[in-house]
């Protein structure tokens, strides 16, 4: 049964119940399917304005969105960090007020993931996350549409992540694989773990769902009968300074072809850019198993889907 999004902004994963999420996966299929076949425009949003703010630069997410948002028939904005006024002191408040005045729709991609709490809080158009320090849930809605593609379900199914168990990526596979049942291990070193709020409220849909949420410090015990292994990068933008000491810490978590061996048969997954060497090596990212170019893909239907559906 269809339910209704519209407005609904999304910061994170948890925002959306377990039927939003499902529609959105059933209006991507449709829209995929539309675009194989030639019809690229779907005038669905036509006269609808979304404002694109960048803080930080991106070629998936910047391309996604706009292509997106023109093939929905659209326009979309871009404006950088320079290009608003928040730059020379203005409030994340007046500026939430001002472009709900002028757009239908915001996508932010932040360092703080406050400033989209704010932007949702005094705006009163929808607000969604292309990405920020504590979540990237567009990303992890695509990782899964992938993933839903290629087992046809989730129940029973096992992704493991390695690395930084307190990154973004790590609190959005958890609350995503808890929203739709999929098992979740987290291997990370011992002393970077997964938000305790991230994990609680992940541990409550889990109960509901039925997955299984777990933290490993061991990589070759972690990926045992995963079905999924997923990395991101050790040093995010903003940790370049961190580089170095991150590299030396995480290297016993990379995900190379004898760790993939140990798994039994698992696909690779990974957000992108990867730093080949470090968190992944070359053999992995181009072996057959690695679907990387399949979820990058997959970012555009799935965002398309949720812009129809909220504005």
């Amino acid at each position: 049964m269809a339910v209704n999004m519209k407005n609904k902004s999304l910061l994170s994963i948890k925002d959306l119940t377990v039927e939003e999420v499902e529609q959105i996966f059933d209006l991507s299929r449709v829209l995929k399917q539309e675009r194989l076949f030639g019809k690229i425009i779907n005038p669905i949003l036509s006269g609808k304005t979304l404002a694109l703010i960048f803080e930080k630069p991106s070629t998936r997410t910047r391309l996604s969105f706009d292509i997106a948002m023109r093939e929905l028939g659209g326009h979309p904005i871009y404006l950088s960090a320079n290009d608003l006024q928040l730059a020379r002191g203005e409030s994340i408040a007046d500026t939430a007020r001002v472009l709900s005045r002028y757009v239908h729709g915001i996508m932010a991609r932040v360092f703080e993931h406050q400033k989209l709490v704010d932007l949702a809080k005094y705006g009163c158009v929808p607000v969604i996350n292309g990405l920020s320090d504590y979540m990237h849930p567009c990303q992890v809605l695509a990782d899964l549409f992938t993933i839903l593609e290629k087992f046809g379900g989730f129940c029973g199914r096992k992704l493991v992540f390695m690395g930084d168990g307190s990154n973004n990526m790590a609190h959005s596979l958890l609350e995503g694989c808890a929203k739709v049942g999929m098992d979740c291990t987290i291997c990370t070193p011992p002393n970077i773990l997964p938000d305790k709020k991230v994990w609680d409220a992940a541990m409550e849909d889990a109960g509901m769902s039925g997955a299984e949420l777990l933290v490993s410090h061991d990589s070759a015990e972690a990926v045992q009968n995963a079905d999924v292994i997923y990395t991101d990068v050790w040093a995010s933008m903003g940790q370049e300074k961190e580089h170095d000491e991150r590299v030396k810490k995480m290297m016993p978590y990379q995900v190379n072809k004898a760790l993939m061996d140990k798994s039994g048969g698992a696909l690779f997954m990974h957000c992108l850019p990867a730093h080949r060497g470090e968190e992944v090596t070359d053999d992995v990212v181009d072996a057959d198993y690695s679907i990387v170019f399949d979820e990058a893909e997959n970012r555009l239907h799935v965002q398309k889907a949720i812009l129809a559906l909220v504005m």
